[in-house]
């Protein structure tokens, strides 16, 4: 069975810091685009990061740029989100998606188009 195990998420006040992984099961991630959007009550979702595990390139939102750093882990077919400098704004759910083509190009919106794996979600919760 493919999917995509996620795990990190939880409760964090203002100005803290979460780590995000996401585990491939069932697939790796060579040709895939991988990284993570995210969902706020009543918002459209949004692509905040992508990594090209091919070539390394990289993909962050405005809103997060700075702040978040995400990371590959081949071995362990694991993508990592890093999380510094939270704010309340950041609090969503957070989804992990892999897509193939292999690059990041237009990864905010690339949900709209269809996305080939998604992750059930981890809620991040930023306390003021």
């Amino acid at each position: 069975e493919v999917q995509l195990a996620e795990s990190g998420g939880g409760l964090v006040l203002t100005g803290g810091s979460l780590r995000l992984s996401c585990a491939a099961i069932g697939f790796t991630f060579d040709d895939y685009a991988t990284g993570w959007f995210r969902q706020a009550p009543g918002k459209e979702r949004e692509g905040v990061s992508c990594i090209s595990t091919g070539d390394g390139n990289t993909y962050y939102a405005d809103s997060v740029k700075g702040r978040f750093t995400i990371s590959s882990d081949n071995a362990k077919n694991t993508v990592y989100l890093q999380m510094n400098s939270l704010t309340p704004d950041d609090t969503a759910v957070y989804f992990c998606a892999a897509d193939f083509p292999g690059d990041c190009s237009s990864w905010y919106l690339r949900h709209r188009y269809g996305i080939d794996y998604w992750g059930n979600g981890t809620l991040v919760t930023v306390s003021s």
